[in-house]
């Protein structure tokens, strides 16, 4: 069995090859409730999606590492398009760089149905085209392996 160890620069293994992790994806989908509203309009903050980017990246780590990892750093937060209570988010993410200890991960939360508070409390639809509301880059770390 050949061991690989995984260089600092855009996941490529010592030996050539490209680190399997590279491209992994978690998804989770989350109702947003009406009760995180914050904003005229049912408007959440930002700091909702955030939030959600948190959650993915733990599982991520548990899925790469078997470690929950711990969040280091945001870079590139854009924030697209409002996310309204009463939408169904779809929060991706994605490996893209994997180094020793850290992993940068790719970001997505896209609005894949509203609610219709304009047609009845509860009414809701499912959007024929997906809303990019928020992308980020953001790093976590690992514990070393031993």
């Amino acid at each position: 069995m050949t061991e690989q160890s995984t260089d600092r620069t855009e996941g490529q293994s010592t030996d050539g090859g490209r680190d399997a992790r590279v491209g992994l994806v978690v998804t989770h989908r989350r109702y947003v409730p009406y009760a995180h509203a914050h904003y005229a309009g049912n408007l959440v903050d930002g700091a909702y999606s955030l939030g959600l980017f948190g959650d993915v990246a733990t599982e991520m780590c548990i899925r790469t590492d078997g470690d929950e990892g711990l969040f280091a750093s945001y870079s590139d937060v854009q924030f697209l398009a409002p996310v309204r209570a009463g939408d169904v988010l779809e929060v991706t993410a994605e490996v893209v760089r994997v180094g020793s200890r850290s992993r940068t991960l790719a970001f997505r939360a896209v609005v894949v149905a509203r609610g219709r508070p304009d047609l009845s409390e509860s009414a809701a639809r499912v959007l024929t085209e997906p809303v990019v509301a928020t992308t980020a880059t953001g790093v976590v770390v690992v514990p070393a392996r031993s």
